[in-house]
Order: C-alpha cells, then sequence, then structure tokens
C-alpha cells in the first residue's frame, strides 16, 4: 500500500517523522494485509533542510514520482505557505485524483486549497490559522478545535504533532482498532486524545467518536467530571455490566476505570492551573475531585507536585493567576 507523502519547503520534520514511525510499528506488527510502503516526495527532489534546520533526503521529485499512490499526504511548514508552483498544483491534483483518499497535517491544508482540493469539505488545520483558512477559502468548512477531521476521502489533521493522530486514524481504517491502539501503546500516545486542539474548550469532546462502549465512557467523563463516575454509574451509561467494563478498560486502555476518572480530572485541572486564574478551591470543584485535599493528593501521586507548584511552574503568559493567592496556597 503506497503512502506518498508530500513536504513542502520549511516542513516541519516531526510530522514526516510520526507518520513514519507510526506506519513503521504498524507493519512490524501486521500479521496479515498489505504492508505500507512509504515515499517521501519534494518539489526538487534534492536534499533540504527542515523548518528546524535537520536536512533529509526525499525518495524523490514530483517529475519522478508519477506512480498513483493508495494515500496522498501534504505535509505543513512552518507558518503558512506560499502558493504552490503551477507544477505542484497539478502533480496534486493528478495524485489525489488517482488515490483512495488524501488530505494534509497542520497547514498543508493551504496547498490543498490553492489546488483546488478541499472545495466544499469540513477541514482543520493549526489552530493559529484556521480563522485565516476559512478567510482565504470561504468554500471550506473548517472546524476549528477538530485534532482530525474526516469527509468522505479527505481527511485533515491539526498543528505538527497531530500528525501521529492522522497515522493512528489511517491505521485503524486499514487494518482495525486492535491494531492502531498497539501502535499508539508503542509509541506511547493516545489512541485517541482527549480534548481537542484548545484542550480545555466547549469543544473539548469532538475528536472523541461515541461509537464503542469505551468511546461513550470517555464522553461521559470529560462532559461530566463532577458526576458519580464510579464504576457502576460507568457501566449504566456504557449499557454494559461492571465487570465487562473494567475488562474493556484494562483491554483498550491499560487503566482500570478509576484511574481513567482520575487521570482525565488531573488533565482537566492541569488546563485550568495553566490558563485560568481560578483560585485552586474552584479549581478542584469544576474537574471533580470535590475538595482541595483530594485534588493535592492525585497531584503529587501522578505528578510528583502540587497544584500551587504545578501552576508556578506551568502557568501560561497572561493567564492571570495571582502568585500571591493566600488562599491557593493553603489549600495547595
Amino acid at each position: 500500500m503506497l503512502i506518498t507523502i508530500f513536504a513542502p519547503e520549511n516542513v516541519h520534520l516531526l510530522e514526516i517523522a510520526g507518520i513514519r514511525d507510526a506506519l513503521f510499528e504498524a507493519n512490524c506488527r501486521m500479521a496479515s494485509g498489505r504492508p505500507y510502503r512509504i515515499q517521501l516526495v519534494t518539489e526538487q527532489g534534492a536534499a533540504a533542510a527542515s523548518a528546524s534546520g535537520v536536512r533529509y533526503l526525499p525518495d524523490a521529485g514530483i517529475h519522478e514520482a508519477v506512480q498513483p499512490c493508495d494515500t496522498l499526504i501534504v505535509a505543513g511548514p512552518y507558518g503558512i505557505p506560499p502558493r504552490p508552483s503551477d507544477a505542484v498544483t497539478q502533480w496534486l491534483q493528478e495524485q489525489a485524483g488517482n488515490s483512495r483518499r488524501y488530505g494534509s497535517t497542520c497547514t498543508g491544508a493551504f496547498l490543498l486549497a490553492h489546488a483546488g482540493l478541499l472545495a466544499g469539505r469540513r477541514v482543520t488545520t493549526h489552530w493559529e490559522y484556521a480563522g485565516l483558512l476559512a478567510a482565504d477559502f470561504p468554500d471550506l468548512r473548517v472546524e476549528l478545535d477538530r485534532i482530525f477531521v474526516r469527509d468522505g476521502p479527505v481527511f485533515c489533521s491539526a498543528g505538527v504533532s497531530a500528525a501521529i493522530d492522522l497515522a493512528f486514524a489511517l491505521i485503524e481504517e486499514d487494518h482495525g482498532r486492535a491494531l492502531a491502539l498497539w501502535v499508539a501503546r508503542r509509541l506511547v500516545v493516545f489512541l485517541k486524545r482527549p480534548g481537542g486542539q484548545s484542550q480545555f474548550s466547549a469543544a473539548l469532546t469532538a475528536q472523541t467518536t461515541a461509537t464503542s462502549p469505551i468511546d461513550r465512557i470517555r464522553l461521559h467523563i470529560l462532559e461530566h467530571p463532577r458526576s458519580d463516575l464510579g464504576l457502576e454509574a460507568l457501566a449504566e451509561v456504557a449499557r454494559v455490566s461492571p465487570r465487562h467494563l473494567a475488562r474493556l478498560f484494562r483491554a483498550e486502555l491499560g487503566v482500570s476505570p478509576a484511574a481513567y476518572v482520575e487521570l482525565t480530572r488531573i488533565d482537566i485541572a492541569r488546563r485550568l492551573l495553566e490558563e485560568s486564574a481560578a483560585p485552586i478551591k474552584a479549581i478542584a470543584y469544576a474537574a471533580g475531585f470535590g475538595s482541595t485535599t483530594t485534588l493535592r493528593r492525585a497531584f503529587l501521586r501522578r505528578i510528583g507536585v502540587t497544584p500551587l507548584q504545578y501552576r508556578l511552574r506551568f502557568q501560561t503568559a497572561g493567564s492571570g493567576a495571582a502568585a500571591d493567592d493566600e488562599s491557593a496556597a493553603d489549600l495547595s
């Protein structure tokens, strides 16, 4: 199965490496089916420097890479790419037209849009440039907070590391959830990240598709962190027995339901500590811990620091959180 990755100038190397490593791991584990063959293509086919300065050698230029591919992936450069040359535009159109599916990572969506290959489609890109993509191409339906979007044969992923999420989605489509899950565990990455690009917003659950019992539970936990999330309550939401749900968590996520609930609540609290000025007591309540004592114990056990220490280390500039919040200091 031929996967062609097109790299523009100044490309983010992680997008290429992330996809290739995920597909490599899938090939190593694959018991049957067609293994992935990956070719990296640039306009000229010559050695080039990535955005970070690391040099790489493509497999071919567009004039040599004329074989139809199963999947075309257009990677994104640092910032917004210029309009592609006529030769690249024609090559993208021909490759996409002869492929089973095609799409982009990060700002690669701009290149596909310039080539007229995203017209009328649901798409996404890096959060910083999503508004510009929507303004420049009003015929696109840009979804601002999505990690990954699929619309028919077209797919798009968000910024840089979301290329790995894209690779998992393609592996799951081609070879099933079990293989995609194995690769995610192998690379120590979420199979489906619990959240959108903003990581804490009204669109937090946009990337999760509630199709399986585990998906329904993950969605429920994200939307209702303050609810009763004990095993029996979760089993009712998933419409399975508590024992079966516990087995599913172990098999698919490698943790117990209780551990997953705590980890999700910690993630919610982390985002609030990083991005808001809310008192720690309010954050403990919002994340579902009930008390600052419970929040503090969970942070110490899982992260090794108190909530206040975490805020002081990772607070984002401009969040407005007061460093001299005495009540927060006492409670943390």
